[in-house]
């Protein structure tokens, strides 16, 4: 089971998206921890799940960086990735 669907993603702003993905990207470390101290985790198929939606996230956040491409075509992508990641 998705942890965000995408039709949940669309309705979050991007601070709510980029506060979410940190956190999900913290529990992948703590995840990946726990398997190299040589313990299983809970639930393996989780570590699935967060790859999963973190991907979704980024493309998500690529997608926004497109939609500023269109209205500002002078602006180099760097800029354009400082304005959508503030």
């Amino acid at each position: 089971m998705a942890i965000i669907r995408k039709k949940e993603m669309k309705n979050i702003n991007e601070k709510e998206l980029a506060e979410k993905l940190k956190g999900l990207q913290e529990e992948l470390v703590k995840i990946r921890a726990q398997i190299a101290m040589g313990t299983l985790p809970q639930n393996p198929g989780r570590i699935k799940e967060i790859r999963k939606t973190i991907a979704r996230i980024k493309t998500l956040k690529g997608g926004i960086k497109k939609e500023w491409a269109k209205y500002a075509p002078n602006v180099g992508y760097q800029r354009i990735f400082v304005c959508v990641k503030q």
